[in-house]
């Protein structure tokens, strides 16, 4: 076999697996928001079973050979050409997956799919002794799968690497570290500030029906086409590309909590954007997929927050969301209503977080990941442990564990490591959009016309059509020209919260 027939053969291959695992994606779809409760063992074992099958077939030896073929060839001696970026990304797919047994990579599907289900019957009753056997055997499981994977410091860096190539927690703490020493005194000087948004005009009473509808236009508008996705309700937001022409978003509703389901909405439109900005030709592979999580992350963090919790955003959108909401906004300015969305306070949820407390919620996560996965931190003493923590970064404690440590999905999930992404989407977010105002001569005119479709256009032509062409920094560096930097973010956030404040 010749290095283009071995090439062929790897992407029929790849293709062909990703269309398996689309099947375990639509069956965790559908577990999260229309299963009956009484299907959880028996969805547990068709994860399991898909899983296990998946992970065959990525490790066929047969894999291995047709990699080395290419390897040797000269169709990869451009490195950022299509065929060297596929190989690079299915080799380091195939090294990684060949270290896990398949009864391991079966067991952690079977248990986070049971892990779901005891999540949320624990979360609804505020009980963290009904998720504890769970988590505990996910973390021990996650223990094993960083040890066959191997690592050079910490474990914790092994499961880092699944979303964020490359990234070491070593790395990530410096991060958070000068994040942490902007924000904290930022946070002070706001809670000073003299000046104090009207927050109760975001718990009006606002009809979830209306909110469905006014939720869909905005996300219509900005570019999310639903003919190729849809919106559904779900314990927790989430979005899944199944994929080609199939990405769904979902949310939650609440009818005095206007913020939730909306920027939940416009979070998870904002990684609907990026799946559906995936250039279709290359599905099944490497350069038909997003480059990391982190920058996922930094496409629903820009839309939900840089482009959705924006003054010009609202020049547009306060008219018409005060006639779907007569009742709720009949008396409120469009001002008020602006800076009622942005209010910064110390609060518990970190979905329902603001701006410039929302890393510390994360960091607060990252912490206690790694504590856990050293075995420093015994999982039955995360809720002491947890509540700690908030009290020490944020000077709250909660009062149940739903809105302590019960509050997020991840762990239950198995997505150990998951959660410094979203910082590093954060910061990614300020870089991108901030290159893309200067390149477009400025977007808050656009915006207030109700047209995003610049932005969208630029992040699709720099980022979604990009694939994994680049591993996540080198992205970020041809772009913008730099490596991940906090300053732009925290510029941005001195800035509006300044005006806002009056500080």
């Amino acid at each position: 076999m010749n290095a283009q027939a071995a090439y062929d053969e790897l992407i029929r291959r790849s293709r062909e697996l990703s269309t398996l695992a689309s099947c375990s994606s639509l069956l965790g779809w559908d577990e999260q928001t229309y299963m009956p409760p009484g299907g959880a063992e028996h969805r547990a074992a068709q994860l399991g079973l898909l899983a296990g099958m998946h992970h065959e077939r990525a490790t066929d030896p047969k894999l291995g050979e047709l990699l080395g073929l290419v390897e040797s060839s000269d169709l990869i001696a451009d490195p950022i050409s299509t065929t060297a970026v596929n190989v690079r990304e299915l080799r380091r797919s195939y090294n990684r997956l060949t270290k896990l047994p398949r009864t391991l990579v079966e067991e952690l599907a079977r248990t986070t799919s049971r892990g779901h289900q005891e999540w949320v019957a624990a979360r609804h009753e505020r009980n963290f002794g009904r998720l504890l056997p769970s988590l505990e055997t996910i973390f021990a499981l996650k223990r094993q799968e960083a040890d066959c994977l191997g690592y050079h410091d910490v474990a914790y860096d092994a499961l880092i690497d699944e979303y964020e190539p490359g990234a070491k927690s070593k790395d990530l703490a410096t991060l958070f570290a000068a994040l942490r020493n902007e924000l904290v005194p930022l946070v002070k000087e706001i809670a000073a500030a003299k000046k104090k948004p009207d927050r109760s005009i975001m718990t009006r009473e606002f009809p979830i029906d209306r909110q469905r509808i006014f939720g869909e236009t905005v996300a219509s508008a900005v570019g999310f086409d639903f003919r190729r996705g849809r919106l559904d309700s779900t314990e927790h937001p989430f979005c899944s590309g199944i994929g080609p022409g199939d990405t769904r978003i979902t949310t939650r509703y609440d009818p005095r909590q206007f913020a939730d389901a909306f920027f939940g909405i416009l979070h998870e439109v904002g990684h609907g954007l990026y799946d559906q900005g995936l250039d279709p030709s290359h599905y099944g592979t490497p350069m038909g997929e997003a480059v990391s999580l982190g920058i996922h992350e930094s496409q629903s963090r820009m839309w939900e927050n840089v482009v959705g919790r924006s003054r010009s955003f609202w020049t547009y959108w306060f008219p018409i969301a005060r006639q779907v909401f007569r009742e709720a906004l009949t008396d409120v300015s469009r001002e008020d209503f602006y800076a009622s969305m942005n209010v910064v306070e110390p609060s518990l949820i970190r979905v329902q977080a603001d701006e410039v407390t929302y890393n510390l919620h994360v960091l607060i996560r990252f912490e206690l990941e790694a504590a856990l996965m050293k075995s420093d931190l015994p999982v039955a003493e995360l809720p002491g442990a947890w509540n700690e923590k908030y009290q020490h970064y944020l000077g709250i404690t909660p009062k149940h564990h739903a809105e302590g440590c019960l509050q997020d999905i991840h762990w239950s999930a198995g997505l150990i490591g998951y959660f410094p992404t979203y910082t590093l989407g954060n910061v990614y977010a300020a870089q991108l959009y901030g290159k893309a105002d200067a390149d477009l001569g400025g977007l808050s005119e656009p915006f207030a016309r109700g047209d995003f479709s610049g932005l969208l256009d630029w992040l699709r032509q720099n980022v979604h059509i990009q694939g994994q062409r680049f591993r996540a920094a080198d992205l970020a560096q041809r772009i913008t020209g730099s490596p991940p930097d906090h300053r732009p973010l925290v510029k941005m956030l001195k800035a509006k919260y300044g005006e806002i404040y009056g500080i």
